[in-house]
C-alpha cells in the first residue's frame, strides 16, 4: 500500500506505509524469536520480530503513538529477514520494517543530528560516484600515511571521542585499487560465449574490494561469460531503502534500471549479496510507479547472485589445490531473502584441498547490516563477538563470506575478538577463492 492514509487512526503517515493485510498475517507463534538476533540478545518482546509487528499493528490501528522508546525498538531492528526463513504464516517482514522506517523518516522522528549526516553522507556522497570516489582516497591517504596505525597506537581517539574511536576500529582497507564499471571491459569470455551480462559494480565496493570484482569478472570471463560494461550505473539505493528514504531509492532503482535495461543483456550478476537482494525486490520498490513498474519487474527478473548464476550456467571445475581449511558466513540478505544456501558451498566443494568447516549458526547475523554497525555499535560489537566465539570454534584457517559489509565486520572480528586458532589474515569472497584456484592452476597468469 503507497497511498496516503486517510484514516484518522492510524499513526503511519508517508508515501509508503506498512499494509494492514500484511500486519494481520502474524499469528504470534513465536518460531521468530529463536531466529532473532537482537532478541536473543537483549531478552525483551518489543526486540523480536513478533513483538515488533506487535507495535505496528497497534500504531496502524490508532492504539499508541509513537514515543522514542518505541521508534528505539525498530531502530534495533538488523533487518536480517532471519524471522522471514522461520515464518510459518510468510509475514514479509522486511518490507513491512523498510515502510515502517519510511514512515519515521517522513514524520522527521529522527534527531536534527542524524538526518543531516544522514543528508551528507547518504544523499550527498553515496549516490554520486566521484564524491565517494574522493572520500575513499582520503581514508587511503589516513591509512598509508601512517596516521591510522599512530591513531591506534595511542589510543587517544577513544580518550577524546570515544564513539568514533568504535567506528574507526571498524573501517576497511582502502589501500587497494578502485574497480571502475569500465574495467569489466578488460575481460574476454573464453571459448564459445555462454552468457551475456552486466555486473553490478555498486557504491562501496569497488572502493573496498576491488580485488574481488577483478576475481568476479576473471571468473565469469574464464566460464564463457561475455561481460557488458555498464558504466552509468550508480549506487542500488539497498542502504537507503533500509534506513527509511525509499524517495531516494527508488530515484536510485530507477536511474540503474534505465542503465542496466540500455546495456541489453541477459542477466545483471551481483556479488553484493545486500544489493542483490534490493534489486531482485525492484517490482515491489515501484509497483505504483506508471512508467517503471513493468520495467522494474522485468530487471529484477534478471538480477543473479553470482554464486547462483555459476551453478545455473555450470561453472568450470578448477584444479587448483588451495590446501586450507575456511569457515562460511552465510549473507542474511543471500541466505534469508535470496534463498541461496546451496550455490557458494556448491562453489566452496569444487575448490581441490578446501576443507569448509560449519560453524555453529552460520546463518545468524554478524551485526553488520549495512550501517547498522555504526548506527547500533553495542548491540552489533556483541553480535560479532558472539560470531567470532562460533568462528574461533571451527579452528578455520580463514573466514569467508559473500557481501562485503559482512567481510569489513568480520575482519573486524578478527582484530577485536581473534584468539587461539582464530582465522589469519582478511576475509575473503567465495569467489576470490574460487578465482585463486583457476590462477593457481595455470601458475598466475594472468593479473589484475
Amino acid at each position: 500500500m503507497s497511498e496516503y492514509r486517510t484514516d484518522v487512526l492510524s499513526r503511519f503517515v508517508g508515501n509508503e506505509v506498512p499494509d494492514s493485510a500484511e500486519l494481520g498475517l502474524c499469528v504470534h507463534c513465536g518460531f521468530c524469536l529463536n531466529a532473532c538476533p537482537t532478541y536473543l540478545e537483549l531478552g525483551v518482546e518489543p526486540d523480536s520480530p513478533r513483538g515488533r509487528l506487535y507495535l505496528m499493528r497497534a500504531l496502524d490501528e490508532g492504539r499508541l503513538d509513537w514515543t522514542p522508546n518505541i521508534q528505539q525498538h525498530f531502530d534495533q531492528c538488523l533487518q536480517c529477514r532471519a524471522c522471514e526463513t522461520a515464518c510459518p504464516s510468510g509475514v514479509p517482514y522486511g518490507r513491512l520494517m523498510e515502510a515502517t522506517r519510511s514512515s519515521m523518516y517522513e514524520q522527521k522522528r529522527w534527531s536534527w543530528r542524524r538526518r543531516l549526516l544522514w543528508n551528507v553522507v547518504m544523499r550527498g556522497i553515496f549516490p554520486h560516484p566521484t564524491r565517494l570516489r574522493l572520500a575513499f582516497q582520503g581514508l587511503r591517504l589516513y591509512q598509508r600515511s601512517g596516521m591510522q596505525s599512530l591513531v591506534r597506537r595511542s589510543g587517544v581517539l577513544g580518550k577524546v571521542w570515544p564513539g568514533l574511536a568504535e567506528v574507526e576500529a571498524l573501517s576497511t582497507d582502502a589501500s587497494g585499487s578502485f574497480f571502475l564499471p569500465d574495467d569489466v571491459g578488460r575481460y574476454a569470455p573464453r571459448g564459445a560465449v555462454r552468457g551475456r551480462v552486466a555486473m553490478l559494480t555498486g557504491c562501496v565496493m569497488p572502493l573496498t574490494y576491488g580485488s574481488t570484482h577483478h576475481a568476479t569478472a576473471r571468473v565469469l570471463a574464464r566460464n564463457g561469460v561475455e561481460l557488458v560494461p555498464a558504466a552509468a550505473q550508480i549506487c542500488c539505493g539497498a542502504l537507503h531503502a533500509h534506513g527509511g528514504d525509499v524517495e531516494t531509492a527508488r530515484r536510485l532503482a530507477r536511474h540503474d534500471i534505465d542503465t542496466f535495461l540500455e546495456a541489453d543483456v541477459d542477466a545483471i550478476v551481483v556479488n553484493s549479496a545486500g544489493c542483490g537482494s534490493h534489486m531482485k525486490e525492484y517490482a515491489h520498490l515501484l509497483r505504483d510507479d506508471s512508467e517503471y513498474a513493468a520495467k522494474a519487474e522485468r530487471l529484477a527478473s534478471m538480477v543473479r547472485d553470482v554464486h547462483e548464476y555459476l551453478v545455473e550456467l555450470g561453472f568450470e571445475a578448477p584444479e587448483g589445490d588451495l590446501s586450507r581449511s575456511v569457515t562460511y558466513q552465510d549473507s542474511c540478505h543471500l541466505v534469508h531473502a535470496q534463498q541461496v544456501t546451496t550455490a557458494p558451498r556448491e562453489v566452496l566443494a569444487s575448490i581441490p584441498g578446501l576443507e569448509l568447516r560449519e560453524m555453529a549458526h552460520p546463518d545468524r547475523c554478524c551485526g553488520s547490516a549495512g550501517i547498522y554497525s555504526i548506527m547500533q555499535r553495542e548491540i552489533s560489537r556483541a553480535l560479532l563477538e558472539e560470531k567470532m566465539g562460533e568462528v574461533n570454534a571451527t579452528g578455520a584457517d580463514q573466514v569467508c563470506s559473500a557481501n562485503p559489509g559482512c567481510m569489513v565486520q568480520l575482519d573486524a572480528g578478527v582484530r577485536l575478538f581473534g584468539q587461539g586458532d582464530a582465522p589469519s589474515g582478511p576475509s575473503l569472497h567465495v569467489i576470490d577463492l574460487l578465482d585463486e584456484s583457476y590462477r593457481r592452476a595455470e601458475g598466475e597468469s594472468y593479473a589484475d
